[in-house]
């Protein structure tokens, strides 16, 4: 499997790219409404869910492009973390805090894989180099 290796660099940026893609797509469902739940109900400018959309959003496509990616990805994977902890684990401390049982497992993802963009850097395609 050595042969791989010399394409990791462009595995990261498609990594980079998608991560932030579909991160920015939950942004745009809160904060737009596409393709959102017909439950959701309009969010409130200021309310830490309009935050949390803002920060999706604009973050994402920051990673996604590469420009200041590590500050955007840090901050994102910080997002996720508060996401996890307040609205899915809810500091319940029995079996609600697997994310299998709560459901949080796109967040825990989303942090990991932020925190690892943050540490890289933008890498291959990247807008700025940081």
């Amino acid at each position: 499997m050595k042969f791989l290796g010399k394409f990791s660099a462009h595995a990261y940026a498609a990594l980079r790219f998608m991560s932030g893609w579909m991160f920015a797509f939950h942004g745009a469902q809160k904060l737009f409404g596409i393709l959102a739940p017909a439950q959701m109900p309009p969010l409130t400018i200021g309310s830490q869910m309009w935050f949390g959309g803002m920060i999706e959003f604009f973050g994402g496509l920051m990673i996604a492009a590469g420009f200041q990616t590590r500050w955007a990805a840090f901050i994102c994977s910080g997002t996720m973390a508060v996401a996890y902890a307040q609205f899915h684990w809810k500091f319940k401390f029995n079996s609600a805090f697997f994310p299998a049982v709560n459901q949080g497992e796109m967040a825990v993802l989303y942090c990991f894989i932020f925190l690892l963009i943050a540490c890289q850097g933008g890498g291959k395609f990247a807008l700025s180099r940081d």
